[in-house]
């Protein structure tokens, strides 16, 4: 093996499933993908640097930086697997994150079920002292009730501690007081403040932030740190980076302080992965689909960029439902996420209907055709036996299926309980789970307004491929593309990933009672905060700044977004900032409200560094096949859903593809990493760049 200094970035992301590795060196991709070891996250981590290291030709020492993404910190909110949590807040406020906001995520339910507080009502604890809405004191603490929590959280053994008091985010000296006596007594004790956190206004969000933060925070410091370890014993001494949610760059140290950033950072790099290819194709209206071995990933991306919001929520459980999740107030790329993946478990209720997640067979023991103990049904055995997974090439190779024990779970655990065979069990659960990801795409569109006929739909991850062409049947969609990699999509989309960060803060303000100075010391407090995080990645090259200002009308629940003159806000810059207001409105409803005062509720103030734009290129419709391919490396009887038989099926290796040629379904392109299933109504293309284009037939009705 030969070793080299030239430069080279891995990207790292850890799944349910699979640890995905993608290696640049030299302007060439190298790939990994290894299944997640559960005990020790960062072994398999190691394992995926080396494979990758050793397929480009070098030594694991000759990595110069490394960005990791991971659903380890999202995977113990959903399971309730993280520390043992205190929460102390204001007196009077005990509850607010049991009784939330009032909203029913379904109004005519009677027997709604609302989601369990993160921490229960035993390990919660009120302290008294108060701040008004402006942040000034109104009643002091009460140091020696105080006194007492803390010696109840002594008694309790809690290991972290999330401190959510009212009106914080206006003025943060309570909480750190709070956090300075709980130190003094308990150094080693986990404190996460909101202020800190998530100082934005609405308190039940902002509570149950902090207290996912606290909640996680053990478990990530310690990983983050046996990571760090791990790979420094290998040789691999460069800069390790996290990805956050709003899909930039932050340090160890920042991720290990405020691990609640971490919670999508797989997911957002996959969205920026589908960023960079929509921009390379120049579209405008795209639907990225990202489905792993424990959970599929759905965004809407519009002129180039993902859609992004300050909140999002965690483990929906009622039909992808807004409300019925666990909100997480920070910036975020938007989408929504469900429990479906190729290890999810399917199982027939009590109504005798299939049902496919959201729990997971995960990599131990994974599913049942792994060989490993798994004996329940998953995706995986189901895509098996309907032949579009190739037992001796999955994974390259790497894993050898076993039919038997798939058509034998599903026989025992759906088929049976149906009076039906195996092949009519993995046909429901095949179309179980589709239907589940498609009717969480079209929710995520009608929620945002947006008709997905008009989109064109890029799949990434380990089982997107397979299953996007029947997305694209029930959801309408005539075009998809699988760009090169696929497979590892994520863990190369961390690698386009900026630095960057953003800041938030909340001060509801009138136009009409604006207070300049308020406000252009409170940015500049938010500018010190972004530009030290940068500070920390090591990151001193020029920096893209964006300003905007979340405003509503006076007396309304909610506010929009509107961009912000640059500089400091005098009278000049805040009439720009009605007028853009006004505009903004105006571009969502149609109208202005008319003789009503506009005030601002919050301050949103984002670093990040440049990031070349790729080449652009036009997409190639292909020409008829004029013996130009070579001929499949086999073929097969695929089980079409859409026919509802088996088809003779064309299988092709995508490295032996011929550019521009027009081959048409049902055919599957097999490659390292994944598989893509092109069903009769669509026909496939390869472009220059390696995407695979697949579009519905002139002749086919969407």
């Amino acid at each position: 093996m030969k070793d080299t200094q030239t430069a080279c970035r891995a990207g790292v992301d850890i799944g349910g499933t699979f640890t995905d590795v993608a290696l640049e060196h030299e302007g060439r991709l190298y790939t990994a993908k290894v299944l997640t070891d559960y005990g020790k996250p960062e072994r398999a981590i190691v394992q995926g640097l080396k494979l990758a290291a050793r397929e480009a030709g070098i030594a694991p020492s000759a990595i110069r930086s490394i960005v990791h993404g991971t659903t380890l910190a999202t995977n113990a909110l959903i399971e309730r697997r993280g520390a043992r949590t205190a929460f102390i807040t204001s007196e009077g406020f005990r509850d607010v994150i049991e009784m939330r906001n009032e909203g029913r995520f379904e109004q005519y339910d009677l027997s709604i079920q609302l989601p369990a507080p993160l921490i229960p009502r035993c390990d919660r604890y009120a302290l008294a002292g108060r701040l008004d809405a402006g942040g000034r004191e109104l009643v002091p603490l009460d140091l020696a009730g105080l006194d007492r929590i803390i010696a109840s959280i002594r008694a309790g053994g809690f290991e972290s501690v999330a401190v959510g008091l009212m009106h914080s985010y206006r003025n943060g000296a309570h909480e750190r007081l709070v956090r300075e006596r709980l130190l003094q007594a308990l150094p080693d004790v986990s404190v996460s403040l909101s202020c800190e956190v998530s100082p934005q206004i609405r308190e039940f969000e902002r509570f149950n932030t902090v207290c996912a933060n606290a909640y996680v925070k053990p478990l990530m410091s310690s990983y983050l740190g046996r990571l760090a370890n791990a790979l420094e014993a290998e040789g691999m001494c460069c800069p390790l980076y996290m990805i956050h949610s709003g899909g930039g760059l932050m340090s160890l140290a920042s991720a290990a302080e405020f691990p609640v950033r971490l919670l999508e950072s797989g997911p957002a790099g996959g969205a920026i992965y589908a960023s960079h290819v929509a921009a390379r194709y120049g579209l405008d209206r795209v639907l990225s689909f990202d489905m792993g071995g424990t959970t599929a990933k759905i965004c809407l991306i519009e002129d180039l960029h993902p859609k992004t919001a300050r909140t999002f929520e965690v483990a929906r459980t009622y039909r992808f439902k807004k409300g019925s999740g666990m909100p997480i107030s920070i910036p975020v790329i938007e989408m929504v996420e469900i429990g479906a993946g190729g290890g999810s478990i399917a199982h027939v209720d009590d109504l005798r209907q299939v049902r496919v997640g959201p729990e997971s067979a995960g990599s131990e023991p994974g599913p049942a055709c792994y060989g490993r103990g798994g004996d329940r049904p998953t995706v995986t055995d189901a895509d098996l036996v309907l032949a579009k997974l190739d037992a001796r090439r999955f994974a390259g190779g790497s894993i050898t299926l076993d039919a038997e024990a798939a058509q034998a779970a599903l026989r025992r655990h759906v088929a049976g309980p149906l009076d039906g065979d195996a092949v009519q069990a993995a046909y429901a659960v095949a179309e179980m789970v589709d239907e589940n990801m498609s009717n969480a795409a079209r929710m995520h569109a009608v929620e945002s307004g947006r008709d997905l006929s008009e989109f064109t739909m890029i799949a990434y991850g380990g089982a997107a491929p397979l299953h996007a062409a029947r997305l694209c049947e029930k959801l309408g969609m005539d075009r998809l593309l699988v760009p090169p990699g696929a497979g590892v999509g994520s863990a190369i989309g961390f690698l386009r990933a900026p630095f960057g960060y953003e800041s938030l803060r909340s001060a509801v303000m009138r136009l009409s009672r604006f207070d300049a100075e308020v406000v252009n010391r409170m940015i500049a407090d938010m500018n010190d905060e972004v530009s030290g995080f940068l500070r920390e990645t090591g990151h001193r090259g020029q920096t893209l700044r964006e300003l905007r200002a979340y405003m509503r009308y006076a007396g309304q629940g909610w506010e929009i977004p509107v961009d912000a003159p640059a500089g400091l806000m005098d009278d000049a810059a805040l009439e720009a900032l009605r007028r853009n207001f006004v505009q903004a409105y105006t571009q969502l409803f149609g109208h202005e409200v008319e003789g009503l005062d506009v005030e601002v509720v919050s301050w949103a103030l984002s670093l990040r560094s440049e990031v070349a734009a790729p080449e652009r290129m036009r997409a190639d419709p292909g020409t008829a096949d004029a013996g130009q391919s070579r001929p499949p490396i086999d073929r097969r009887r695929v089980f079409d859903a859409r026919a509802g038989k088996f088809l003779d099926c064309a299988i092709h290796d995508r490295a032996s593809l011929p550019v521009g040629v027009r081959l048409e379904g049902p055919l599957i392109v097999t490659e390292k990493e994944t598989s893509t299933y092109v069903s009769p109504a669509y026909g496939l293309v390869l472009q220059q760049d390696g995407c695979l284009l697949v579009q519905r037939n002139e002749n086919e009705g969407a």
